[in-house]
């Protein structure tokens, strides 16, 4: 039986039509003085943490836990104004998935496995009603490794439900070839999306349990239905 369902956010239940690398970009230029200090960088799937410590190194900024505080206070409050503005939309049965997890008869545990800082997967989600959904969850605040994010997420659930949870009762659904990787680092079921721009190719690469369009092709019963 799935007791714990985790989300990753960008690409997965949301898109935000670049507002998060439009406000890397700015604070980076605002606090550090060097303008598009994101050409080149590869976001999908990484974490934030790991997207700053990338940028440091490229413009030859010290990555000191000052500059990262530094980096990240700016890059929330430029967040918080492109995401006032922006027409980004949830991704297609995000809503109608999660209401099927809330109606099954033994409801799991919601949570998030994200590398979005915990502010930043906020700000995304309060624009779409979406935050209060999720009772648990881990962050790029937790760790910079995606796969030592799944362990903090694991063992945050762990602490909730009061008892053990084993890898096959927990199901992380992403859209990128990372999400694969650290569903499996905790020995989870994996469903993957192709709503973040990965291929079916890119994702099948990696033997996710579930492999859908978006998740109007898949059911909360059949990603939860207890194995006989």
């Amino acid at each position: 039986m799935v007791r714990l369902v985790l989300f990753d956010i960008d690409g997965t239940l949301i898109r935000t039509n670049g507002a998060g690398v439009q406000a890397f970009a700015r604070a980076f230029a605002a606090e550090f003085g060097v303008p598009d200090a994101t050409d080149g960088i590869r976001f999908a799937g990484r974490t934030d943490v790991s997207l700053a410590r990338e940028m440091f190194t490229n413009c030859r900024v010290e990555a000191t836990p000052a500059n990262f505080r530094r980096f990240f206070a700016s890059y929330v409050v430029w967040l918080g104004q492109l995401m006032a503005a922006s027409d980004g939309h949830t991704c297609p049965g995000v809503r109608e998935f999660l209401r099927g997890l809330a109606r099954l008869p033994k409801p799991p545990l919601v949570g998030l496995l994200t590398g979005n800082i915990r502010r930043g997967a906020e700000i995304k989600l309060c624009h779409f009603e979406l935050w209060e959904t999720f009772t648990t969850g881990a962050f790029a605040d937790d760790h910079e490794d995606r796969n030592q994010i799944a362990v903090v997420a694991r063992d945050r659930a762990r602490q909730l439900l009061d008892g053990p949870l084993r890898g096959e009762e927990i199901v992380v659904v992403g859209d990128t070839p990372h999400d694969v990787r650290c569903g499996r680092a905790i020995g989870a079921k994996v469903l993957a999306v192709t709503t973040g721009g990965a291929t079916p190719a890119d994702l099948r690469e990696y033997q996710p349990d579930w492999l859908v369009g978006t998740l109007q092709e898949v059911t909360a019963e059949e990603v939860c239905r207890p194995e006989r």
